[in-house]
């Protein structure tokens, strides 16, 4: 699938010089910038565009016309069913934000959206890994299924490795981290978080090292863990409070009785 958004691509020496300048910008929080870099003159260039636009949102809780506009476009350039499937991936993540970050419940939407993607994206497919992460997220935080979402971000997991994307092993990661340390599994949770971070830093993923950090922070002791989450406040102040749901994460839980 010519669908490099999520991909990780522009992240090593030798890539296009295009894909090089869209990954800087989007590392550090400029999606506008990057998706400007963009002519969707083709279903590819749509679809990467839709894809940045959509992952503003996500970490900004802004720009939400702009990302329905791209996505339309997206969808009108389709041609082959990856590339439908991708844009019906790209529609269920906008609905999941929207939904998530409680801008307007578009649950059904989200869920319409990406079993759509399923129907048309083939197992074994690029598009197929991140398919199933979003598919893990939805059954994590909408449907309250942390069963369903491990299955999932596993599924995930195996296809990022299969396809060699390490970009979105840093996202199975960090949420297979969180569920364990939901569960009470320190060392599985401290792991994962430490490989997604380990990622995200090799990648030079600006904007989601300090999720990363925080996410670390939570599964130590004292006093790593305030070390990491004060690295994790100053790198969130740099890209100016993006994302802005991190806010909350970065203060001490409180102590208990």
């Amino acid at each position: 699938m010519a669908h490099p958004a999520m991909s990780g691509y522009g992240t090593t020496a030798g890539d296009d010089p295009l894909q090089t300048a869209v990954w800087r910008l989007r590392s550090r929080a400029c999606w506008a910038d990057a998706a400007a870099l963009l002519e969707p003159h083709t279903a590819s260039a749509a679809l990467q565009r839709a894809a940045l636009l959509v992952e503003r949102c996500l970490y900004t809780e802004q720009g939400w016309a702009e990302a329905e506009d791209a996505l339309r476009t997206a969808e009108a350039l389709a041609q082959s069913d990856d590339e439908r499937g991708a844009a019906a991936c790209e529609r269920g993540q906008l609905a999941y934000a929207s939904t998530l970050l409680a801008v307007r419940d578009r649950a059904d939407e989200a869920r319409a959206a990406l079993g759509r993607a399923a129907a048309l994206i083939a197992p074994g497919a690029k598009g197929r890994a991140l398919l199933d992460f979003r598919r893990g997220l939805l059954a994590e935080n909408l449907a309250h299924s942390p069963q369903s979402a491990r299955a999932a971000y596993r599924r995930a997991h195996a296809g990022a490795t299969a396809h060699d994307d390490p970009l979105l092993l840093s996202f199975t990661w960090r949420h297979l981290a969180g569920l364990a340390l939901r569960e009470g599994e320190l060392a599985e949770a401290r792991h994962g978080f430490a490989e997604s971070l380990r990622i995200r830093e090799e990648l030079g993923y600006l904007v989601g090292t300090a999720p990363a950090l925080a996410s670390l922070a939570d599964a130590e002791t004292e006093p790593e863990a305030s070390r990491l989450r004060a690295e994790a406040g100053r790198l969130f102040k740099l890209l100016g409070g993006v994302p802005t749901w991190l806010a909350g994460q970065l203060t001490p839980p409180a102590a208990t009785a």
